[in-house]
Order: structure tokens, then sequence, then C-alpha cells
């Protein structure tokens, strides 16, 4: 049976990487009591597939990730949410658990674009940003470094939005991007496209878009 759950992770959870939140799903299935499913082999491995990395810091609000257990089909009314969520540790809290084709595709190849709100927690990184943002939309090339190799990261910017702040609240970002496997955008780099410093943001991926979906 495979389990295809939306989770956030926030708080401490911010600063954990991919390789460790990984192990923390095998960890959090165990404590739930569910049979977790293995590969076959010399080295199996628990059947884990996380949608995408979150980069070290990042707000996480809506990740995905795809479990298999050794569940029947007898066992389709249990509480799986709930089972999950009482072994999860603080900072991460699951909002659905639904069962998906256990033949279909790997989920990391199925994320196509996804969705950050980045917010402006210093009043002067704001400034001008309007017009920055405009620029950026009508510039037909933005040739960016990555990895010693040029590739243009306007293509991969699918949407931007700028959102003065009003009253209390502090002016963003919002911002879809490209996220197929060799042409993925990165927030942290249309910021620095944009003149906005990173360490005066917070980060937030609010949404994974799937193929279909």
């Amino acid at each position: 049976m495979r389990l295809r759950l939306t989770f956030s992770k926030f708080g401490t959870l911010r600063y954990i990487g991919h390789l460790d939140l990984h192990n923390l799903w095998e960890r959090i299935v165990r404590r739930a009591g569910l049979p977790l499913s293995y590969t076959q082999g010399f080295h199996p491995g628990p059947r884990i597939q996380l949608a995408s990395a979150l980069p070290l810091g990042f707000i996480g609000s809506a990740e995905i990730v795809d479990l298999w257990i050794n569940d029947s089909a007898d066992s389709l009314d249990r509480p799986y949410k709930e089972m999950l969520q009482s072994a999860a540790p603080p900072g991460l809290v699951i909002s659905s658990v639904e069962i998906v084709d256990e033949r279909g595709p790997a989920l990391q190849t199925k994320v196509v674009s996804a969705e950050y709100e980045i917010t402006l927690l210093e009043s002067g990184s704001s400034s001008g940003l309007a017009s920055s943002v405009s620029n950026l939309l009508a510039a037909a090339s933005l040739p960016r470094v990555r990895r010693d190799k040029t590739y243009d990261l306007r293509p991969l910017v699918e949407s931007l939005g700028y959102y003065p702040g009003v009253g209390s609240r502090f002016p963003c970002l919002h911002m879809r991007l490209a996220a197929r496997e060799g042409a993925t955008g990165r927030p942290e780099e249309v910021l620095d496209a944009l003149g906005v410093p990173i360490e005066t943001t917070r980060i937030e991926r609010t949404r994974l878009i799937l193929q279909n979906t």
C-alpha cells in the first residue's frame, strides 16, 4: 500500500537536511507501529520518497512524501493520519493522507513547479522592489552561473509578484518556479537577481505542483 502524505515542516525542523528528513519519516512509521515496506536486494532500504529537497532554513507548509507499508486492503479504514501524527515530533504536522497507485511513477518525477512566499523582514530590503520585479519579468533572459555553468534563470520563473506590507504585515514576494529535473528555479537566486539579501527574508515553500493535479 502506498500512502501519500502532505505535511508542514517548521520550527527547529527547518534545519534538518533531506537525508535526515528521510530517516525521520522511517522513525515516525516505526513509532506508529505500521509495517514499513523495504526494497529488495543486498542493501534493503525503506520505501520512502520525498517529493523535493527543501534547503536548510526554509519552511515547508505543503511538503509531500510517499510511504509504502505492508498493509492489506482490509486495513483501509485505519486512522493513518492520526497514527502517524501521534508519532511525529514537534514542528511536523500532517494535513492529509491518501492512498495512491503503488505502481505509479516516482514522486520526484511528478513535481513540475513549486510556489514560495518570501517575507521581507527589513524595511530597506523592499525599497524599489516593485520596479525590480517588473524589470525581471520583462527581461528576455537572465544569465546566471550555477556550479561554474551558465544558465538562464528567466524561463524558470513562472510567476512573480510583490505585495507591500499592510499594517503590521511585512511586505512579501510570491513566486512560482519550475521544479523539473534539470530545470529547477531557486528562490535564493531570484532574490539575488532582485538585489534582496537572503538573510533579510523568511522563505516558505507553500505548494508543490504535481503533474495532472
